[in-house]
């Protein structure tokens, strides 16, 4: 099975799905990682750009995932950019990739990043331009999506978990590659707020940690 995980970050990518993403892996399935965004033009200088390259790699190591593709779009300026545009090229990785299972951010996060990009992937993976997406699924960013509003796409509330008792250290070692960006307790971003949060879904269906997803579209 083919899997399209669309973040507009660096670090998204694992923040919201590391361990389900591990999973897949395990599982035999071909994962493909999108970073739409190029991570550095409102935050950071050229010089933490090539680490940057460097921590996308090794988190993706991390999970075991070899398909990572990397974006130019302008950070935390999507809203700058066409839409047409941004779904132009998501159209393009649809069409090449053509995944069964699109994963990407919730619409109601506080990020505006992260709004943008959940539109353009609803337009990119309309069911009439891509038939062969049975699921599009859209996860939580911690620090972004809690501090969300719920007056556009109402608030996150999970309609599937998934198990990641087995596969979130993974994810919490993939997370620590993007050096940068973990921060110290009880800060959202931090390596044992991530496995707090975990363990905190987990408890809503009886496993020791869990990754929640609100569901856009499952075709049966």
């Amino acid at each position: 099975m083919n899997v399209l995980v669309i973040a507009a970050h660096p670090d998204d990518e694992i923040l919201g799905i590391g361990g389900t993403v591990r999973r897949h892996v395990l599982a035999g399935d071909r994962v493909v990682s999108f970073i739409a965004c190029e991570g550095i033009s409102m935050r950071y200088d050229e010089e933490h750009r090539r680490r940057l390259d460097d921590h996308i790699r090794r988190a993706a190591e991390v999970l075991g995932v070899d398909d990572i593709r990397q974006g130019d779009l302008p950070d935390q300026k999507l809203d700058t950019v066409p839409l047409v545009t941004i779904v132009a090229k998501i159209e393009e990785l649809v069409r090449e990739v053509k995944p069964a299972v699109v994963y990407t951010h919730f619409g109601g996060d506080v990020n505006h990043d992260h709004r943008v990009l959940f539109q353009a992937v609803q337009v990119a993976v309309r069911p009439y331009a891509a038939p062969f997406v049975r699921e599009v699924l859209a996860y939580e960013t911690p620090s972004s999506t809690e501090w969300g509003t719920p007056d556009v796409h109402g608030a996150f509330v999970p309609d599937v978990y998934v198990d990641i008792s087995e596969t979130l250290e993974a994810k919490v070692r993939a997370f620590a590659c993007y050096e940068r960006e973990v921060r110290e307790a009880p800060h959202p971003r931090s390596s044992a707020s991530l496995r707090a949060r975990a363990a905190t879904w987990g408890s809503v269906i009886g496993v020791a940690a869990a990754e929640p997803l609100h569901v856009v579209r499952i075709v049966r």
